[in-house]
């Protein structure tokens, strides 16, 4: 039960999103968050690994599957040591419900291995062996845990009940037996063996994967690496439980304000960064302005004095007016002069 406490088996999810149907192994709730009850996780391990082992036993293979990344690499490593068939990537429909189908690819791909290893493909035009090629990769990377399974398994074990729910499907149409974790957002009437568990934290993960592991190697005569092995320290109880999840909250809480310290203060320097930008800009303007002023006075300085256009037009006007007056006045002293001569003429015809 330490090594359980340790591998925070016991966090499940929020107290908003769970399933009623897996009340009756929940412990409590702290902080808003679901505690598991540790006793009845392993109460399940124990049902779960006889189960398992005696199926082994019984000449019965197992398929792991797993397609969350998280723990695709400890399905790939925990299957080759048991000796065990796998699923880390896309779940085919049909993987054991048409299995017929499912046997038909595996042969054509082992032939497009056959044919790429002895040359074949490098016969034919080059557009169609990339193509083939391409097949065959696509075809080696979703089969490759069951290449060479050549039976329906006799139990099966999922990581995550809620991802892989159409594998549970398919085998619980068979009758398979499921083995999987179940996290409180989970229904555990869908599996055969459940084991109430946190299905998100890798070493939880970890933890429960290694022990159905051990079943199976166990059964096939190996010694297991985590199963039964007893602990040296002292037994915990869920009091330790609800106070590892108290701890955990506070350094939740802890984190939480210094990321949000640490958010304020960058938003602040940014603001400050900011207004000495603006300051400065506003400095380089008026700078930009008085240069301008300068240039201008100094241009205003240097080009010489012209004489005003208007006083050029008063002076004509002036000239004109001058003119005028004098042709206006030479008018009426010649008319006077006419009439001078006009009278000395009638004078002289009168004598």
């Amino acid at each position: 039960m330490k090594r359980l406490l340790d591998a925070r088996v016991h966090f499940g999810h929020q107290t908003r999103r769970w399933n009623p149907k897996m009340g009756r192994y929940i412990y409590g709730n702290r902080h808003g968050i679901y505690i598991i009850d540790l006793s009845k996780t392993l109460e399940c391990i124990n049902e779960a690994y006889t189960a398992l082992k005696e199926i082994v036993a019984d000449s019965g293979k197992v398929l792991f599957v797993g397609t969350k990344e998280l723990s695709q690499e400890l399905i790939v490593s925990e299957a080759t040591r048991s000796g065990s068939f796998y699923v880390v990537n896309r779940w085919l429909g049909g993987t054991l419900t048409n299995f017929k189908t499912i046997e038909s690819r595996i042969r054509y791909l082992k032939q497009l291995e056959s044919d790429d290893s002895d040359g074949v493909l490098d016969r034919l035009p080059k557009k169609e062996a990339i193509l083939l090629r391409k097949e065959k990769a696509k075809l080696a990377t979703t089969l490759a845990g069951i290449k060479e399974m050549r039976r329906l398994p006799q139990a099966l074990v999922v990581v995550n009940s809620e991802t892989e729910h159409i594998a549970i499907k398919e085998a619980r149409k068979l009758k398979i037996p499921v083995f999987g974790i179940v996290d409180t957002n989970s229904d555990p009437d869908l599996i055969d063996y459940p084991i109430p568990a946190n299905d998100d934290a890798p070493s939880s993960i970890q933890l429960i994967i290694n022990l159905l592991a051990d079943a199976v190697v166990e059964a096939k005569g190996g010694d297991p690496i985590v199963a039964y092995l007893k602990d040296d320290e002292e037994e915990v109880t869920m009091k330790d439980a609800v106070r590892l999840a108290d701890k955990e909250n506070a350094e939740r809480l802890a984190r939480i304000r210094a990321q949000r310290r640490a958010r304020r203060e960058h938003y602040e320097r940014q603001q400050a960064l900011r207004a000495k930008r603006q300051r400065y800009q506003v400095k380089e303007e008026v700078s930009e302005e008085e240069d301008e002023g300068l240039e201008v006075e100094e241009s205003v300085e240097e080009k010489p004095k012209k004489k005003a256009l208007p006083k050029k037009e008063t002076v004509v006007k002036k000239e004109a007016d001058v003119i005028v007056e004098e042709e206006v006045v030479e008018k009426p002293k010649v008319k006077k002069v006419a009439k001078k001569v006009t009278k000395v003429e009638d004078e002289e015809e009168g004598e």
